[in-house]
């Protein structure tokens, strides 16, 4: 059965297996304290242009996003995102177990608009009630967001300058960060999230990684003591250099977006089929997810012979679905996606 339903399906890229194989009777220090974990960062460090940049290995985003946000907020702040963001939708209220707030702005595509988000600031700055309230503490976005769909520099610089203007980090999920450096008609770099993020992380898990995400904090603001509040989190790898393994490894010699690049040519390939069938897409974004719109009977279909991921139903006899390619996507396997439409 073919299988479009994510990015995280197969295991790991081959280069990652066998350094991990070679590695196997090694012995390293605990807890990312390792030689292999410092070349990752260094190696990270240097995409980035930043040599003081602050960078830690955790293992999932959920995970990272819960670990973030509650080590940066105090305990009478929320965070704003869009109502489509990750963390307000799909991770089952791990934000709100540490006992803060996402507070939710309206998502067009899938983005946070700066303007909307200077709004909501000035008019909660404004309140003579606001001691009472939830004190907006930072902002996450995606990017790619949770649509596929990819911030401009314009849109981040200005998103960048809210939170200047009112004095909140700016963190960005970089879970499919890969796909989005890689896409048609982006124009945002590893440096330039570097100066514009106060945080944000480079997304291994579905990037080509058994998994691992690579946090980076920028400006020196690491919280103070952040591996003792992982380890509160209770997400403190003993063997963190595993974590350091995969991302050296991703980070030499360009592997990281040569294989995520792979991603977005396969999707491509799959628009260009579902345009010149007829099928209808609610938005069209140049990264590695596909939104299609099928009535019931032709998902019941297609659903027999590949794997696609429900997203929502836009009325009672249609079902949107996704369509997700990886790095490890084969041409082979688009062909026989096409076959089927």
């Amino acid at each position: 059965m073919l299988s479009f339903e994510n990015d995280y399906s197969e295991g790991a890229h081959p280069a990652i297996l066998e350094r991990i194989a070679r590695a196997n009777m090694d012995q390293y220090p605990g807890y990312g304290s390792d030689e292999v974990c410092e070349s990752a960062k260094a190696r990270i460090r240097e995409a980035c242009q930043d040599e003081d940049a602050e960078i830690f290995f955790l293992v999932g985003g959920t995970q990272t996003n819960q670990v973030v946000i509650d080590s940066m907020l105090s305990e009478v702040e929320g965070v704003v995102a869009v109502e489509t963001g990750h963390v307000n939708v799909h991770e089952a209220g791990a934000i709100e177990a540490t006992g803060h707030k996402v507070l939710a702005l309206t998502a067009h595509d899938g983005k946070m608009d700066a303007s909307e988000l200077d709004d909501y600031c000035a008019v909660f700055m404004a309140d003579g009630n606001r001691d009472h309230m939830v004190w907006p503490g930072m902002v996450y976005i995606s990017n790619p967001t949770e649509y596929g769909t990819l911030y401009s520099k314009a849109e981040l610089t200005a998103l960048h300058d809210v939170c200047r203007k009112y004095g909140i980090p700016l963190f960005v999920d970089g879970a499919r960060l890969g796909y989005g450096l890689t896409a048609r008609g982006n124009d945002v770099t590893l440096p330039d999230l570097a100066r514009l993020a106060d945080v944000f992380y480079v997304g291994g898990t579905k990037v080509g990684a058994l998994m691992g995400e690579a946090v980076v904090f920028t400006h020196h603001n690491m919280p103070k003591h952040f591996l003792t509040i992982v380890k509160r989190h209770g997400a403190l790898l003993a063997k963190g250099f595993l974590l350091g393994l995969q991302f050296d490894t991703l980070f030499t010699d360009g592997l990281y977006t040569a294989i995520a690049r792979n991603a977005n040519e396969q999707a491509d390939r799959i628009r260009e089929a579902l345009v010149a069938r007829g099928y209808e897409m609610p938005l069209v974004n140049t990264t590695n997810q596909i939104f299609v719109t099928l009535d019931d009977d032709r998902y019941r279909e297609l659903g027999a012979k590949v794997r696609l991921s429900f997203w929502e139903k836009p009325d009672a006899g249609h079902t949107t679905v996704r369509i997700a390619t990886s790095w490890a996507t084969t041409p082979e396997h688009v062909d026989q996606l096409i076959a089927l439409l």
